[in-house]
C-alpha cells in the first residue's frame, strides 16, 4: 500500500505575521479542492499534519473524501528559518540553494538541512513503526523538509535538484511495505494515485 507526502499549495505572504500562521491563498485553495475530488484521497486511513494553518487548511481539505479526522504531528515542521525573519523570494530562493548545497552547515543561524532531515525522518518513521501497512497514510507539510525526507526514502544525498516543482501543491508517493519512493514530486491535483 501506499504513503504520500504532500506539500500545502502557495500560501498568503505577509511579512507582519508569523511564517508558521500564514495560510492558503485564496487563487490556490481550489487546487486543494480539485485534489480532493480524486479516487486516491477517499482511500487515506490517516492523515497527518504540521501544526502550521497552511498544511492544517490543505490537510482538512483532503481529509474530507476520507472521513478521517486530521492528525497533528510533532516535530515535522518545515526547517526552522526564524533566525533570519522573512526573506523576500528572491533572497529566499538564494538562501535556499545554500541550505541544500550545503546540509552540514547553517545558513546564518537556520535549522542545518542534516539536522531537519533527521527530525523529519525521526517523526515519519515513529508514525509508520506503529501504522498498519495496509492502509494508505498522507503526510501534509512543507517543500523544505518534504524533499529532504524524499532525498532519504531515495536513497541520495541532500540537493536541491530533488525539491518540487512550482512552489507547491505537490506530492510524492512511497510503498509502506519497503518505504521506499515510487512516484517523484507531481503536482497533487494531478496524481492518478497508486500504480502496483
Amino acid at each position: 500500500m501506499f504513503g504520500i507526502y504532500v506539500t500545502h499549495p502557495q500560501v498568503r505572504i505577509d511579512p507582519d505575521v508569523p511564517v508558521p500562521r500564514w495560510g492558503l491563498s485564496e487563487l490556490v485553495v481550489s487546487r486543494s479542492h480539485a485534489a480532493a475530488r480524486l479516487d486516491w484521497t477517499a482511500q487515506l486511513g490517516r492523515i497527518l499534519s504540521t501544526d502550521e494553518t497552511k498544511a492544517l487548511e490543505t490537510a482538512a481539505i483532503l481529509a474530507a473524501p476520507a472521513g478521517v479526522n486530521v492528525e497533528v504531528m510533532h516535530h515535522a515542521g518545515e526547517n526552522d528559518r526564524s533566525a533570519t525573519g522573512f526573506l523576500v523570494p528572491e533572497e529566499f530562493e538564494k538562501a535556499a540553494n545554500w541550505f541544500f548545497a550545503n546540509p552540514g552547515q547553517s545558513f546564518r543561524g537556520w535549522e542545518r538541512a542534516a539536522d531537519a532531515q533527521a527530525r523529519i525522518v525521526a517523526a515519519v518513521t515513529s508514525v509508520l513503526d506503529g501504522h498498519d501497512p495496509s492502509t494508505p497514510i498522507a503526510f501534509v507539510g512543507h517543500g523544505g523538509v518534504g524533499t529532504l525526507l524524499k532525498c532519504h526514502l531515495a536513497g541520495v544525498p541532500i540537493a536541491r535538484s530533488q525539491d518540487q516543482p512550482g512552489g507547491g501543491g505537490n506530492l510524492f508517493a512511497f510503498s509502506l511495505a519497503d518505504r521506499r519512493l515510487a512516484c517523484d514530486w507531481e503536482p497533487f491535483e494531478l496524481w492518478q494515485g497508486w500504480q502496483q
